[in-house]
């Protein structure tokens, strides 16, 4: 059955929601085969959802769509834990876009990327990671009403979606702690810094960042480490979940971009990020990501482990040449996996795939999609 014959509900409907909320289970009665959108608005639904996939076990009967991970929801864990799939449903990625099938993910386990002789470069690449992957976003011709399209996207999350999963008491204050966050996407995590920015406590700023991945607006990477290795820094790394948003949060256009390309590197970063979490989705690759940094500073900004613990490691690049040098935090990390090094890439803003030695090399960014 396509999704066209379902019957479907929007929790966003006043009049909906109310009755939704008033009798769960009369509201649940008689619904089959439904969308049901928004549905953190009424978490009591659940409960009335479950009783009735208890009495009628067929599968795929309740499509559950929501902007917030309600499965966070301590109502929700319980209540459906064994009897639903959750799919998330991250913004479109390059490879989608352009209607290719992406094969990164194996070919960098496999030490296999190509040349891509019709590569995205200079500005073209910094175009594409401007526009990041909302389809709304995608649909607007030009940068300004994109930037809009954003930024009331982005009110939306902060005003509506967070009251929906939890009590935030500064409110008001979020867009200014959102914007503190944009300033370090790509950058460790530092909790007291985070929540000094609008007066609240380490432990206040922590919830806020845990909030904001449940709305999926931002995610925190959890750093790789093997007990061989005694100084390794043991931190998160934040990184937004959409170049488009992050852009427009810092104010960043293509003029600003392109006159200081020193503001692109993070913004960089976290779109390939972004990618690579996409392409872990589409993959039947079983693959946990992390990032690395060790004290003396070497770092990997990517670090894939696959579940037989073979290990590559990606660092991001936005220059179109690449040094020995670049590669310092790819052979630690190579050194410290050992034989569960599988492969190390820098990729970077050219159109080339260079080796730098046994299992390392330069390669163009978008081997992502091509």
């Amino acid at each position: 059955m396509g999704t066209s014959e379902r019957t479907y509900i929007t929790l966003d409907d006043r009049t909906v929601l109310e009755a939704a909320n008033n009798d769960p289970v009369g509201f649940i009665r008689g619904l089959d085969q439904a969308i049901i959108d928004e549905v953190q608005r009424a978490p009591d639904l659940l409960l009335a959802i479950k009783k009735s996939v208890d009495e009628d076990y067929r599968p795929g009967r309740f499509l559950l769509t929501g902007s917030a991970n309600v499965l966070t929801l301590p109502k929700v864990a319980d209540s459906l834990a064994g009897r639903m799939e959750t799919i998330q449903m991250l913004p479109l990625a390059r490879a989608e876009i352009a209607g290719h099938s992406p094969s990164f993910l194996e070919g960098l386990f496999d030490g296999k990327l190509k040349s891509q002789p019709n590569a995205v470069v200079g500005d073209d690449l910094v175009q594409l990671v401007l526009l990041g992957g909302f389809p709304e976003a995608l649909s607007r011709e030009n940068e300004r009403r994109r930037q809009d399209w954003a930024r009331s996207y982005l009110t939306s999350i902060l005003t509506r979606d967070l009251r929906d999963v939890a009590d935030v008491e500064k409110l008001t204050e979020l867009p200014k702690f959102v914007r503190l966050l944009a300033e370090h996407s790509g950058q460790l995590v530092n909790y007291s810094q985070f929540g000094a920015g609008i007066n609240v406590s380490h432990k206040t700023g922590q919830r806020y960042v845990g909030l904001l991945e449940q709305v999926f607006l931002i995610t925190t990477l959890q750093p790789w480490f093997t007990n061989s290795l005694k100084r390794i820094v043991k931190t998160p790394k934040l990184h937004f979940v959409d170049s488009g948003l992050l852009a427009t949060i810092r104010g960043l256009t293509f003029d600003r971009v392109k006159a200081d390309r020193g503001m692109f590197g993070a913004l960089l970063e976290s779109f390939v990020f972004s990618e690579v979490q996409k392409l872990m989705t589409a993959t039947d690759l079983r693959v946990t990501a992390h990032h690395f940094r060790d004290r003396d500073g070497r770092e990997v900004d990517i670090v894939l482990e696959r579940d037989d613990g073979m290990i590559v490691g990606i660092e991001v690049k936005a220059s179109a040449t690449v040094k020995g040098g670049d590669f310092s935090g790819l052979k630690t990390l190579a050194e410290a996996a050992g034989s569960r090094f599988a492969y190390g890439a820098v990729l970077y803003d050219s159109t080339d795939i260079v080796p730098f030695g046994d299992r390392l090399a330069a390669a163009p960014l978008s081997c992502l999609w091509g």
